[in-house]
């Protein structure tokens, strides 16, 4: 790999010996690797071709990922390099936490934490480019989470909405980019020797916002996908000097994980309580991790008192109540369906459903792009489930169950319509495959109709 020349300079001073066996790693192939969902069932044909785990992940695996296979289309899976994995285990989210990922997109870190809390609690997700948050939401959908919203806000803009609101924020800030070299070389393009510092000064602000959501005794993490100094034990130290309510916080460091190296910043030594990922060390790509805790009272406090919402009505996301036969033609699908289903609390987007999680009083004033669990749509006088809901609920929930051989789901995600058993009643069914849910269909006169949507279709 031709790696810029100013890089390769600014890495042999940095690590002088250490700098022929770092810059000669970016010459190895890339290590992939995927996550399993705890949630649902074992996906047995992405683990056989796993070529190992991931030491300091209970749910990671190193190997390839089919992006067509039942086991990634239903959510069993997600493709992550490892490094970027420990970044969840570090934040350690607690079920029943409110958390936030506010740089969050495309999904890989926030369906981690998803996992950790067991989609317990409140879990906001933020993307401040839309295209990347509808991403985002399309790959939280697949993993299958009730409790999460996401977000498409600035974090200066979000945090006037949740002052001192989150147990836990995660910052996985956007950065130079330098330790996916060797997975995205198309990133050496815009990279110069003077782009870290700008995103350092970027990163900063993000920070800034994020300790404005932060509850007092509040756990920050702080990572990145770079080596550049000025992004990593610089910015841990510039928050340490700027907010004395915080302190580093250790974090476990496995075989082949570095100390963070206090010399590149100001000399805090606690800065070595931060973490390094080299790939020359650690089979995986490049990453740093900080992680800080907010003082619970006195100097901890980075803004006083409770700041008042500022209420905005934004075109196309406008939050409306439910009407009375909205209401009425959902308790018919969940008497049919699900008749034990109790919502936290019901919003309409538009024709659009949402469950919204109860730890959340509103979403008035946030551009949310799912506010909660997609429950479906309503059509001229019927009511049409998503698929959003099929992949989040546990199948015990319904008897109303087809299951699918892998032909017919093959033809399912193509878009056909499938015959049906012939002795069901007609109406709406969890098509299942594999122990899998896959999706609705509605089954009429012996034939399954096909409601999984065009987008998505292979």
């Amino acid at each position: 790999m031709k790696l810029p020349d100013a890089f390769i300079n600014k890495y042999q001073h940095l690590l002088g010996d250490e700098a022929p066996a770092f810059l000669t790693s970016f010459d190895q192939p890339a290590t992939g690797g995927f996550r399993v969902n705890p949630a649902k069932a074992a996906p047995t044909a992405t683990l056989d071709r796993a070529t190992g785990k991931v030491e300091y992940v209970p749910t990671g695996y190193r190997g390839a990922v089919d992006g067509k296979s039942l086991d990634h289309v239903a959510g069993a899976i997600y493709s992550q390099e490892p490094s970027a994995m420990y970044v969840g285990e570090v934040v350690a989210p607690q079920p029943g936490e409110r958390v936030l990922d506010l740089c969050a997109a495309p999904g890989g870190k926030t369906t981690h934490l998803v996992a950790k809390m067991k989609d317990q609690g409140l879990l906001v997700a933020n993307e401040i480019f839309r295209k990347r948050a509808l991403v985002l939401a399309e790959n939280l959908e697949r993993w299958g989470t009730a409790q999460t919203v996401v977000t498409n806000e600035s974090p200066a803009d979000l945090e006037k909405q949740f002052p001192q609101f989150f147990d836990r924020i995660l910052v996985d800030a956007p950065c130079s980019g330098e330790g996916m070299f060797r997975k995205e070389p198309a990133g050496m393009e815009y990279w110069t020797p003077d782009y870290p510092a700008e995103c350092a000064n970027r990163q900063r602000k993000i920070l800034a916002s994020a300790l404005k959501m932060l509850k007092p005794g509040g756990t920050l993490v702080y990572s990145t996908c770079t080596f550049a100094p000025e992004e990593d034990e610089q910015n841990a130290a510039w928050l340490l000097a700027t907010y004395p309510g915080l302190t580093m916080v250790p974090i476990k460091k496995y075989p082949g994980m570095d100390d963070g190296r206090p010399e590149w910043a100001d000399g805090n030594p606690d800065l070595a309580k931060a973490v390094r990922l080299f790939p020359h060390h650690i089979a995986g790509e490049g990453h740093f991790i900080a992680k800080f805790q907010l003082a619970a009272t006195g100097s901890g406090s980075v803004i006083s008192g409770q700041a008042k919402k500022k209420k905005k009505h934004r075109k196309g996301h406008q939050q409306d109540g439910v009407t009375k036969e909205q209401r009425q033609l959902f308790s018919d699908f969940c008497q049919w369906f699900m008749p034990d289903y109790q919502p936290h609390q019901l919003l309409t987007y538009g024709d659009q459903l949402y469950d919204m999680p109860a730890e959340i009083s509103s979403v008035e004033g946030l551009t949310a792009l799912r506010p909660g669990l997609h429950l479906g749509t309503f059509k001229k006088r019927r009511f049409e489930p998503a698929l959003a809901l099929a992949l989040a609920i546990d199948p015990a929930v319904t008897t109303r169950r087809i299951d699918l051989s892998t032909e017919q789901w093959r033809s399912y995600v193509h878009g056909d319509v499938l015959s049906g058993p012939a002795e069901l009643s007609n109406g709406w069914y969890l098509l299942t495959c594999q122990g899998f849910n896959v999706g609705f269909g509605k089954l009429v006169n012996g034939t399954v109709k096909n409601f999984y949507p065009k987008g998505l279709r292979f």
